[in-house]
Order: C-alpha cells, then structure tokens, then sequence
C-alpha cells in the first residue's frame, strides 16, 4: 500500500463521470452562476470509460479498495451501468458505490445492482417539501427521489446513506423530523457541515451548525452511543441510537478536521486527479490516457502524485480567508463531495 508525505495511504477513488447536474443545490450548484447558458464539459471532454477503467485499474493496484461514483449526478449518464459492471470484475474494489440525488434513480436501481453496484448514499437535505424545493435549486421532485429511495432498498442496494448538509436558518429546523422518520429502516442517515468547497457557494462561518451543537439537540430525543470506525480514515463520527432504531453519523470538516486519515483521491470527469476536496490544482490524467500511456507508466505517475501529497486544508483553513474565496478552489460539481 502506498503512503503520502505524511503517511496516509491511498484506500478510496471517487470517480465524477459528468460535471452536469439536474439539481441547482445553493451550496454546490447555484443556479445563478451555473444558469442556462453555462458551458459544461463537451463528451469528447470528458474521459471515456476505457481511461476510467484504466485509473481504477492501476490504483487498486495501490492500494484503493473503495471506489464511488460521483457527478455532477453520475444518473444523467445514460449507460452508467456498463461502467459499473467493468468497475466491479476489477481485482481488490471491495466496496463499489455511488452518489446520487436519486430522482433517477428508481428505474435504474435494479439494473445497477446487477451490474455489480454494492450501495448507495442519497443526497437528501429535507423531507419538508418547501425546504426541498429550496436546497434542490427549485429542481427535485420529492416524490421521485423516494421512489429512488424505495427501488434501491428493493434491490439491495444497502445500506443507504443519506447525505444531509445542515445550513444554519435553511434547513436545520428540519433535521429532527428527517431523522425520525428514517429511524429503524436501516439506512444510515448522515449529518454534514456547510462546507467552504470551491468560490460559488457562499460560504460563512455563521451558517455552519457545528456537528456537536446537532448531537446536543439529537441527543436531547434519543439517546445515543458513540460506536468505532468500520475502517481507519473513515469521515463520519458513529453513533447508534440506545433503543436499537440505527444509527447516525457526523462529519464535521470544518470543526473537527478530520485530514490526518484522510485516504481519498478524487478523478474528474476531465481527467484531472486531485488529491483534496478544497484543492486549488489537480494533475492531468487525460493527456497521458490520450498519448497512450500504459499501466505501468500510470502506476508512475498515480505514485508519485500520492507520494507527495501533503494537504491539510482543513485543518489550516482560516474562516475569513474562506470567506473571502481568496483561494481559487475546484468546484464541488466537478469532484463530488
């Protein structure tokens, strides 16, 4: 297994297949910056499944055992499904999944699970309808994202995570009622910070509910208990509801970063790796993939990228700095989150 400068090993690929989304989430995908007219990446822009398959090849041979597929919204790719079925024959990806907002996810769900898909984590901020309609850019249809939730409890895919970014005055008045109604069914509801990811999104301080103010008031209904990592470098803090109905999680980049076991790499669906979720540069895959680069010569060039890689953005993030986007940062859109 291969370490980076600070001797964090690579475990995790996630893969964006498209930077296009049918959803215009404030925090990833504002509609008024990605509007009608906003030019996304070409097809002939994007990599194609022979590099992708290429990539994930050569870095399970590193080490990687987790692979995710990510967007954009990885569904609006209409034949994700031959990728997942290459994805899973590869030797070592232990864990094969994908991140979605699921409104298409329902007719697709079985036909992913087939393929080799192993789960799925739903991006779901509100079950209440008008707040929905707001963290969804005024996009989703509740409805669908359900039934996308039910196929995929139908076929298998499990356990589900369900994503939840809590903004301050947007939508953490809702966050008890969601937990509520996901206890006891299974899936793994998933509490995350408003992140300061890429320039577009807005981000302060003061919109961030810090994760042990959310345990406090969760803690407050249901009693809970603090549970260990299902594996080292795993984001969210554990925790089982005392009555037996599940399970929660926390993850708290911003008030407690967790970059000292980070193990992630992220591909973009032009074939830039970049080696942090707040990074402000990646490397070209795309051109070597294209100048015909084998495996061993990818092998090369995967390992020396995580080698001497060294980001601790979270960790020395400065909130005013932050705030003013001094940083030129990838956008969420492009590398999932």
């Amino acid at each position: 297994m291969i370490r980076d400068a600070l001797q964090r090993p690579l475990h995790d690929l996630r893969i964006s297949l498209l930077d296009q989304c049918n959803f215009r989430c404030p925090y990833c995908m504002p509609e008024d910056e990605y509007h009608a007219d906003f030019e996304f990446l070409r097809r002939s822009e994007r990599l194609h499944y022979d590099e992708i398959l290429q990539v994930a090849r050569v870095a399970a041979g590193l080490g990687v055992s987790k692979m995710r597929l990510t967007g954009g919204e990885p569904l609006l790719d209409k034949h994700i499904t031959e990728l997942v079925a290459g994805l899973a024959t590869i030797p070592g990806v232990e864990d094969l999944a994908l991140t979605t907002n699921a409104m298409l996810l329902a007719p697709v769900a079985q036909k992913l699970a087939d393929a080799g898909l192993h789960r799925v984590t739903i991006s779901l901020d509100s079950l209440d309808a008008d707040v929905f309609r707001h963290m969804s850019g005024g996009r989703g249809d509740l409805a669908k994202v359900l039934d996308g939730l039910r196929a995929a409890e139908e076929a298998g895919l499990d356990p589900i995570k369900i994503n939840v970014v809590v903004q301050r005055g947007v939508n953490d008045h809702t966050v008890l009622d969601l937990l509520e109604h996901f206890r006891g069914t299974g899936h793994i509801v998933r509490l995350i910070e408003f992140m300061d990811v890429g320039n577009r999104n807005g981000w302060r301080l003061d919109q961030v509910v810090p994760s042990r103010q959310l345990l406090e008031a969760v803690q407050a209904r249901w009693p809970l208990r603090r549970m260990d990592q299902n594996y080292p470098g795993e984001v969210a803090h554990r925790y089982a509801y005392a009555d037996g109905q599940g399970e929660i999680g926390f993850i708290s980049s911003v008030t407690e970063p967790f970059c000292g076991d980070c193990s992630r790499a992220r591909l973009s669906a032009d074939g830039m790796l970049y080696t942090c979720l707040f990074a402000n540069r990646g490397t070209d895959l795309r051109e070597s993939l294209r100048n015909g680069a084998d495996d061993e010569e990818l092998r090369e060039i995967l390992s020396q990228i995580w080698l001497q890689r060294a980001d601790r953005y979270s960790e020395l993030r400065r909130p005013e700095t932050a705030e003013a986007h001094v940083l030129r940062k990838v956008e969420r859109y492009r590398i999932g989150g």
